[in-house]
């Protein structure tokens, strides 16, 4: 991802201490953070999910592509620099190669999570029919109309699924 520092000379540049929160999850900020320097982490409820070291490294994208509040919180987990747009969604309409990197970015993950989970249902293919749900959330993603998704967990789920 490094390809988009190219497009940030009309960023903030923006250093964050370490432990400052750059992003809270179930906020809406609008903002989206291209790291520099540093190590950001990224929080979902009380468990580190991912750590960013790259330079490039995106964060706040899923907010602003969705138009929804922000699904973790982000905080910097060693003094970082990072670039902040506050217009994020304007920014990206301005600059189409932001937005396909973000999309290529986004298929990349997406890649990652369905070959993970199509290699835990062969992995216990023999172990009974519990892991068929797998593939059945996987088909229901797929097929989820464009709106607001809500991923749920075990206390509340998304009624569509």
């Amino acid at each position: 991802m490094r390809a988009i520092l190219d497009y940030c000379h009309a960023a903030t540049r923006r250093g964050l201490p370490a432990g400052t929160i750059a992003i809270h999850e179930g906020g809406k900020t609008g903002h989206l953070f291209v790291l520099i320097e540093g190590r950001l982490e990224v929080v979902k409820g009380d468990r580190i999910v991912a750590v960013l070291m790259e330079p490039g490294a995106v964060v706040g994208e899923m907010s602003i592509l969705l138009d929804q509040r922000h699904t973790a919180t982000v905080r910097a987990a060693t003094d970082s620099v990072v670039y902040e747009f506050d217009d994020a969604a304007a920014f990206l309409n301005e600059h189409p190669g932001v937005a396909l990197l973000l999309a290529r970015l986004l298929a990349q993950r997406l890649n990652v999570a369905t070959t993970y989970l199509a290699d835990i249902m062969h992995q216990y293919s023999d172990h009974g029919t519990h892991l068929s749900m797998v593939g059945e959330l996987l088909q229901s993603m797929i097929n989820l109309p464009p709106m607001q998704v809500s991923p749920g967990s075990d206390r509340q789920s998304d009624p569509r699924m």
